[in-house]
């Protein structure tokens, strides 16, 4: 550790942020390119993607998938192979694509609050929402901690809804050894640059009932089935050659990447764990962590500095942190005059939100550097006593 007295002098000659993408040797990628340069097969379902999508049905163990080029294009058409009216219950506590996706779709979003402790839908709270007219659960497993996904299942199951979860987050998720992909009728993953398993853009649809595949494969290809039939509307959300290879290569690193954020988070637990006022992210028993994120959540009278100030006092030092997921989807414009976006019907939401900050989170971030980073964060404790309101206000 540094010592605290000196702490405020230091600052990183780089920027460190939170995340940094998992790149494979330059020559391997030079040799795959070379592959698809003599092949002269760039998109269109080539070798590369087959191959990928091979693999991953093995690393994410799950019976079908179709990969896409991003996560958002792949939730949409979960959206359009379900075809459901009427509205859908989700979070507010998560990235907008979650919520654009949906309400894009036709439906309308039905905020419900969250759970304090895994920051995920509230199964309680999703059933005092259901109405005639819910159609579905959008849940999201927000930092890769797993949803209820049994108590959200028994909802589903009880009220005849259909369930689309965001594992954008969630890659390698399992619950007692069962994928994350195994839940719900569609599951998306993201593989944008900034996930722990990555194709630079891209995604992919997972969905345990085969009888989806026609449907979802005709959507990401314009709804084209042949040379001669065009049988429904589609886009073109198709993942290239280059983006699969690279994909392929980055599988290779994954679990040498994964014991390098093991170690980040071992620093993280023993340098933060006992400063007042800070909560650390947790796992759930029986849940094989992601380690896409590493997040903390400051109670500001506790720690004596709001999250905001911590995190402008850290960019001081050259540690850029993330505030995710301020602000709510049910602050935006599009959304926040609907009865669900209250703030008296998100209190939790409304809190936490206020509360969270990623820190940086990646192999390449040296142990070092992340012991520096937990003693700044403890040099800028604040704790302040507690004097009872009588003696605080004497006025």
């Amino acid at each position: 550790m540094t010592n605290l007295q000196n702490i405020e002098t230091v600052r990183f000659d780089t920027p460190i942020y939170v995340t940094r993408p998992v790149l494979p040797p330059l020559e391997r990628v030079t040799e795959k390119l070379k592959e698809i340069w003599d092949l002269q097969w760039l998109t269109n379902n080539g070798p590369q993607l087959l191959s990928l999508e091979g693999r991953l049905l093995e690393t994410l163990k799950v019976p079908a998938l179709s990969l896409f080029n991003n996560g958002t294009t792949a939730l949409m058409a979960a959206f359009k192979a379900l075809q459901l009216e009427g509205e859908v219950i989700t979070t507010p506590f998560t990235f907008p694509a979650t919520t654009h996706v949906a309400a894009m779709a036709g439906l309308t979003p039905v905020f419900a609050d969250i759970d304090p402790l895994t920051l995920n839908l509230d199964p309680a709270r999703i059933e005092a929402a259901i109405t005639s007219r819910t159609r579905a659960i959008l849940g999201v497993h927000v930092f890769g901690t797993p949803c209820d996904v049994f108590a959200i299942q028994e909802i589903a199951r009880k009220y005849e809804l259909k369930v689309i979860y965001d594992a954008a987050h969630a890659f390698g998720v399992e619950i007692d050894g069962t994928s994350i992909g195994s839940f719900g009728d569609f599951s998306m993953f993201s593989f944008h640059a900034t996930k722990l398993f990555h194709t630079v853009e891209g995604g992919a649809l997972v969905y345990p009932d085969r009888n989806y595949r026609q449907k979802v494969e005709l959507f990401r290809n314009f709804g084209i089935k042949n040379e001669e039939e065009v049988v429904g509307q589609g886009i073109n959300g198709k993942l290239n050659e280059l983006q699969a290879a690279l994909g392929l290569l980055v599988l290779d690193y994954l679990e040498e990447e994964r014991r390098k954020r093991w170690a980040i988070r071992d620093i993280y637990y023993a340098g933060l764990g006992d400063v007042p006022g800070l909560t650390l992210q947790q796992d759930l028993p029986g849940a094989r962590p992601s380690l896409q994120y590493f997040t903390i959540r400051i109670d500001e009278n506790l720690y004596g500095l709001s999250r905001d100030d911590l995190y402008l006092e850290l960019k001081r030092h050259n540690v850029y942190t993330r505030k995710y997921f301020y602000p709510l989807c049910s602050s935006y414009p599009d959304y926040k005059n609907l009865p669900s976006a209250d703030l008296s019907n998100l209190p939790i939401a409304n809190r936490v939100v206020q509360e969270v900050l990623c820190l940086p989170f990646f192999g390449g971030l040296e142990l070092e550097q992340a012991a520096i980073i937990c003693d700044l964060i403890r040099s800028k404790s604040r704790p302040r006593r507690y004097l009872p309101p009588t003696l605080a206000n004497p006025n």
